[in-house]
């Protein structure tokens, strides 16, 4: 019966009770490791950031933001551009920063 009760439970709640957004970017213009440290300092420095991550070899910046939290993708942008670089695409995605890190790693591995 417990079972039951606590699959019921579950099944009742929405995606979006467990929904994470992070906001994701192709970034134009990293060729150092001293460029992404630069970008993910600034996304540190952001009140609504739950994680970032940059990553120079995919030119992939990830800000993951904390749950109720938001950031226009304007105003992501102008951070960027603010740190001297220039966003190629952007996307939210429902990922969090450590599974868009790991996604990364594999498609290193395999090339």
């Amino acid at each position: 019966m417990k079972k039951l009760l606590l699959t019921l439970l579950l099944t009742s709640l929405t995606p979006a009770a467990f929904a994470v957004t992070t906001i994701k970017a192709e970034v134009n213009g990293m060729v150092c490791a001293f460029c992404a440290k630069g970008i993910e300092k600034k996304l540190n420095a952001l009140p609504q950031k739950q994680a970032a991550f940059v990553d120079l070899k995919s030119r992939v910046v990830a800000l993951q933001l904390k749950e109720g939290e938001d950031v226009s993708n304007e105003a992501f942008s102008k951070v960027i551009q603010d740190a001297g670089y220039s966003v190629a695409k952007l996307e939210r995605v429902n990922q969090t920063v450590t599974s868009i890190q790991a996604e990364l790693a594999k498609q290193a591995g395999g090339k």
